[in-house]
């Protein structure tokens, strides 16, 4: 037997288990072996029913909405006049600010039904599709995020409104950080010559060239729709695995026991993990975000697994005095440019068909998110 071959077939399997059982037996000695497996199929339940459905309502609207402006021109007329903006800034097509425009208005996987629309990724380059998962994770739930900051009426709370506007600024920083990043792995992986599909963008300037096919627009808008539909429902269905098993350990290592202390096998408990190592590296984080308290970084990473979750926490901390308007804008800035990319980032680039270069996508966004909330920590102490 090969060196390699004893390396795969003993030591491999060895180390896996050891990592695994010592994984699983932490956390199942402090929840409870029967606690824990009841948390995590209640947690897997609860994302599948409330989580997962939802994203897809939004894919097939997000996918019927692409497919019509693809259909009726629209995509290639915002690609010729924001080209000139995205390709220095982003390095990517002027269509992918529909992606960004789509994924600001619902959440990271709208943009997968986008991607899903042969009319749509025409414009890009192969080496550019990979980060569509960036781009697009970086402005995910932003206008959900923005209303919510924005609408918050917490007695003694301040700057709010300018808080949540230099949060935007902050993310938009940290979305040209992460793409930027990421284009320079798919360059090496694809290079920058190929087309996403070159036999498609062939015919489509074929079909220009002979003119529109002879439907009515009532008919296209109707079968545009539909298509675009159906492959929101294909994309929901192909998030499952990712959002479920991947979101379901993060949140189980962010949150903690019940609201008495205890653990008793329902959703979304944990064993704070993340919490605890942030508060550990406080004396870095500080600085960096300039949080008012420890406690104040449990948002942000809880925005790893979820910025649903994570922006429910505001108003508490707000009230309690352990927040304030600086530290709002490092909230919207982190929770908008993460927005739970643990959970999505694996299932959004395996539909991507990219799944190898999963974790340099997830490596990227990383550093993506830090610098979008330390840019929005200085622009707030510099503007306001």
């Amino acid at each position: 037997m090969s060196v390699k071959n004893y390396k795969k077939t003993i030591i491999e399997p060895i180390v896996f288990l050891v990592i695994f059982i010592a994984l699983f037996g932490a956390i199942g000695h402090r929840m409870g072996a029967v606690n824990m497996l009841s948390t995590l199929m209640n947690t897997a339940y609860e994302l599948l029913m409330n989580t997962v459905f939802y994203i897809m309502a939004i894919a097939v609207l997000a996918g019927a909405i692409g497919s019509v402006l693809s259909e009726f021109g629209v995509i290639g007329l915002i690609n010729t006049i924001v080209s000139p903006l995205m390709k220095p800034v982003y390095g990517l097509p002027g269509a992918a600010s529909v992606g960004v425009m789509t994924t600001y208005l619902s959440d990271n996987p709208a943009i997968l039904a986008l991607a899903d629309d042969k009319a749509f990724i025409r414009y890009f380059r192969k080496y550019q599709v990979p980060a569509l998962t960036n781009i697009g994770t970086a402005f995910g739930m932003g206008a959900i995020i923005t209303t919510f900051v924005i609408g918050l009426s917490v007695s003694g709370s301040t700057g709010l409104v300018t808080a949540a506007i230099v949060g935007n600024v902050g993310a938009i920083i940290g979305s040209i950080v992460s793409t930027r990043l990421m284009l320079i792995f798919t360059k090496k992986e694809y290079g920058t010559e190929s087309w996403a599909l070159e036999e498609y963008a062939e015919k489509m300037e074929k079909d220009e060239a002979d003119g529109l096919p002879e439907k009515s627009i009532g008919l296209r808008l109707i079968e545009s729709t539909l298509s675009g539909g159906k492959s929101g429902v294909k994309i929901g269905l192909e998030i499952i695995p990712g959002v479920l098993i991947i979101c379901s350990l993060v949140l189980m290592l962010t949150n903690g026991p019940s609201a008495d202390g205890t653990y008793t096998g329902a959703a979304f408990e944990g064993v704070g993990v993340f919490p605890w190592i942030a508060d550990k590296l406080s004396f870095i984080l500080k600085p960096l975000f300039g949080f008012s308290s420890n406690e104040c970084i449990s948002i942000p990473i809880t925005a790893l697994g979820s910025a649903g979750a994570a922006i429910a926490l505001i108003p508490e901390m707000i009230k309690t005095g352990q927040a304030g308007g600086a530290d709002v804008a490092v909230f919207t800035a982190m929770c908008m440019c993460w927005s739970g990319y643990l959970s999505t980032h694996v299932a959004m680039m395996d539909s991507l068909g990219a799944r190898q270069l999963t974790g340099k996508a997830i490596l990227c966004h990383t550093i993506g998110g830090i610098c979008a909330g330390v840019a929005a920590h200085w622009i707030f102490v510099i503007a306001v």
